[in-house]
């Protein structure tokens, strides 16, 4: 258990971090959830809208410290894929 008052203070910073870091991930995911149901409905109009918004909600999670750079990359590389197979059917 921490005792010292140094130790104390993190374990307080560290709690407030996770609980902004929970709602930032979450976030995220709700974004994508959003386009996984475009694509899956078959609209690219509403697919695309719904793109640009998790790839810029998925890049600030990046600037953040949340997802690390190349793994929102490697996200954001494979809903634009997903994206162009929808456009091109």
């Amino acid at each position: 258990m921490a005792n010292t008052p140094g130790a104390k203070k993190a374990v307080r910073k560290i709690a407030r971090r996770t609980e902004v870091n929970t709602a930032r991930r979450s976030r995220v995911r709700t974004f994508l959830r959003k386009f996984e149901e475009a694509v899956t409905a078959g609209d690219a109009t509403v697919a695309k809208d719904a793109f640009v918004k998790a790839q810029s909600e998925l890049m600030r999670a990046v600037s953040k410290g949340v997802v690390h750079k190349n793994t929102g990359s490697r996200k954001v590389s494979r809903l634009a894929a997903r994206l162009k197979k929808l456009a091109v059917a």
